[in-house]
C-alpha cells in the first residue's frame, strides 16, 4: 500500500469524540486492524488523559491548537507504524514499558511465559518467592502519564527489594536462583521477573546495544536496575568462559550457576518474513524476528551451548512460534536433563512455550 496518509487532515471544529471517529474511519479506509482502539490509544496520548475522562469529556471541543499534532499521529499509524512504536509503551504484566524500534513490541501471550517460569521456581526454591515486590507499580498507575506517581513507585520497588534481600541474607537463604533472559529485547521478561522476586538474580542480554538501553530503562522504572545485570552479546555465548566471569560479577556473585533460563529468541522462518503484517514487516527490528531457515536455529544453538555453562539451569523455558513446539521439546528431551518437559498454550489455542523442569537437584 502507498503512502496515502499525508490526505489525512481532522474536520474542525468538532468534539473530543468526533475527532477519535474520524480518525478511526480513516485508518479503517488504510487497512489498519482495530481502528478504533488504535485511534482511542492516540487520542489518549495526545489529549494525556485516560478512558474515563475521554467517556466523560469526548462531547467537549477538540483542542484546535492541537490538530497539527492529533494529524501527524494518524498518518503515521495510516503507515501502518505500530501504535506502541508512536507513544512510546507498551503495557505488559500490569506494568508500562517503554519501546523504541530497537524492540520488539511485548505480547500478551509472552505474558504466560513469565507466569509458567514463576511457578515452576516457585516450586524449587519457594524461599525465593516469600519476598515479592508488593510495592511495585500497580495496573494503571501510569496509564494518564502521572510520572511523579510512576517514579514514587518505582522508588519504592527498589527500596523494598534492598530489604528484601537484606531480610534474605539474614535468614542465611542459600536459595537465591540465578535467572538469564536471554534476548531481553525491552526486558519486559527479565525486568517482571525481577520486580516480581526480588531475592532473584536477573542478567538480561541482547545482541542489540540499542534494546540494552531501552531494556536498562525499564529496569529502573521498575525498581530493578539495582538488581539486574546486562550484557550484550549473541545467545548464551556472553555467559560462556571469561563472560561468564564478568556476568557473575556485574551480579555480585562469586561465580555464574545458571538455575533459569529464559528465553524469546527470533523464530519466524526467513521465507515467511515478507508474509508478515506489514506492523511487524516494516517496522519491528528483524533481528529479533529471522530465526533462520526453519525458525530453529536460535533453539539448536542454546542447546548446544547449554552444556558449556557451568552448570545445567534447572529450568529453561522458550517462546516459540506456530507449529515449532515438538521440535523444540524434543531438543530438550534429547539433551536428557530434565524430567519434565511441556507445552503451554496461548489465549489462541497455539502451543506457544516449551518449558524444561529438572525437579531434582
Amino acid at each position: 500500500m502507498g503512502d496515502n496518509s499525508k490526505e489525512w487532515k481532522v474536520l474542525l471544529p468538532c468534539t473530543i469524540r468526533e475527532a477519535c471517529l474520524q480518525a478511526s474511519s480513516f485508518l479503517a479506509g488504510q487497512g489498519v486492524e482495530e481502528p478504533r482502539n488504535n485511534a482511542e490509544l492516540l487520542l489518549l496520548h495526545l489529549l494525556g488523559i485516560g478512558r474515563m475522562e475521554l467517556l466523560r469529556d469526548g462531547g467537549d471541543s477538540f483542542p484546535s491548537e492541537l490538530a497539527p499534532a492529533w494529524d501527524e499521529l494518524i498518518r503515521r499509524k495510516g503507515n501502518g507504524e505500530p501504535v506502541q512504536y508512536i507513544i512510546g509503551e507498551q503495557w505488559f504484566y500490569s506494568r508500562p514499558f517503554a519501546v523504541t524500534p530497537a524492540v520488539l513490541i511485548p505480547r500478551p501471550e509472552t505474558e504466560l511465559l513469565v507466569e509458567a517460569v514463576l511457578e515452576a521456581a516457585d516450586r524449587l526454591w519457594p524461599e525465593s518467592a516469600q519476598a515479592d515486590a508488593e510495592g511495585a507499580p500497580a495496573e494503571g498507575a501510569a496509564e494518564a502519564g502521572d510520572a511523579a506517581a510512576s517514579n514514587s513507585a518505582s522508588e519504592q520497588a527498589e527500596q523494598e527489594g534492598e530489604s528484601a534481600i537484606a531480610a534474605g541474607s539474614a535468614k542465611g537463604l542459600a536459595a537465591r536462583p540465578t535467572v538469564l533472559d536471554v534476548g531481553t529485547g525491552s526486558g519486559a521478561i527479565g525486568v517482571t521477573l525481577a520486580a516480581l522476586r526480588p531475592l532473584w538474580r536477573v542478567c538480561a542480554s541482547d545482541l542489540s546495544p540499542d534494546a540494552l538501553v531501552v531494556a536498562r530503562t525499564n529496569a529502573a522504572r521498575h525498581g530493578a536496575a539495582g538488581r539486574m545485570a546486562f550484557v550484550q552479546g549473541d545467545l548464551l555465548a556472553p555467559f560462556l568462559g571469561t563472560g561468564g566471569a564478568a556476568a557473575a560479577q556485574a551480579l555480585g556473585a562469586e561465580d555464574l550457576r545458571v538455575d533459569v533460563l529464559v528465553s524469546n529468541p527470533p523464530y519466524i522462518p526467513a521465507d515467511d518474513l515478507p508474509g508478515l503484517q506489514r506492523e511487524v514487516r516494516d517496522y519491528e527490528p528483524h533481528l529479533a524476528l529471522d530465526g533462520g531457515a526453519d525458525g530453529l536455529d536460535p533453539y539448536r544453538r542454546m542447546v548446544e551451548q547449554l552444556p558449556l555453562l557451568r552448570q545445567m539451569p534447572r529450568i529453561v523455558a522458550f517462546e516459540l512460534g506456530m507449529g515449532q513446539a515438538e521440535a523444540v521439546a524434543e531438543l530438550l528431551r534429547k539433551a536428557d536433563m530434565w524430567d519434565e518437559v511441556r507445552t503451554i498454550t496461548d489465549y489462541g489455542g497455539i502451543d506457544r512455550h516449551v518449558i524444561a523442569v529438572r525437579t531434582n537437584g
